[in-house]
């Protein structure tokens, strides 16, 4: 099962997963509407690359944007919980060390007690989400199943590697739960909320375009918007 797992199973989950992002990059470009929007962003181009990568990088900045000033405390338990998110799964030893025995190459890796630092934000992250979509009306009136579950399938591999790594129980047990929660993991990215991990720069970029364009960024030219 292992030899499966991380040989035939995790190329196709790669295929999926990132193949699947690609296909959802590809229809939300497609599906801007022609007039309104392509044309435009073809038209001006430079203008427009300027106002995605200033509003992209406004919400990367925890202080860049006036929504993450003023929760200052949530702000960092969300930028805290997504960069553990993004780089303990890829920048940890054990998976460089599978890819470079499947895949042939391999990624500088974290110091073991970053990673274990990283991987306990993400765990302690999800579980204060969880609390706020609880504690706050204004959350928990918006919040379904289906957001508890996805909070469920980000930070399931994140508990089962910490309960492996300290050999809390059964290791092959937690280490085969880890692999499959990693890879079902990988396998929601296209199709479920996850899929923001691509999408959450093509909204940002689309937003910043508008106003680089056609909300007052061409203001006083001989732009028809």
């Amino acid at each position: 099962m292992y030899d499966f797992l991380t040989g035939p199973m995790l190329w196709l989950t790669f295929i999926v997963s990132f193949g699947g992002l690609l296909v959802r990059v590809i229809l939300y470009i497609r599906g801007l509407d022609q007039q309104l929007d392509r044309v435009a962003y073809r038209a001006h181009m430079s203008h427009g690359l300027k106002g995605a990568f200033k509003s992209i990088l406004s919400w990367l900045n925890p202080v860049g944007a006036r929504a993450w000033r003023i929760r200052p405390g949530f702000t960092f338990l969300f930028f805290s919980f997504h960069i553990g998110l993004l780089l303990t799964p890829v920048f940890l030893a054990a998976h460089n060390v599978m890819l470079q025995e499947n895949l042939g190459f391999s990624l500088p890796a974290l110091p073991a007690a970053v990673a274990d630092t990283l991987t306990w934000v993400v765990v302690v992250g999800g579980l204060f989400m969880v609390l706020r979509r609880i504690a706050y009306p204004e959350v928990r009136i918006l919040t379904t199943a289906y957001d508890y579950l996805i909070l469920v399938i980000a930070v399931a591999p994140f508990v089962t590697g910490l309960m492996a790594r300290y050999g809390m129980g059964d290791y092959q047990f937690w280490l085969m739960a880890h692999i499959i929660s990693g890879e079902i993991w990988l396998l929601s990215l296209p199709f479920t909320k996850l899929s923001h991990a691509v999408l959450f720069f093509m909204s940002r970029a689309q937003i910043g375009m508008d106003y680089g364009i056609k909300r007052g960024g061409l203001k006083g030219s001989s732009m028809a918007w």
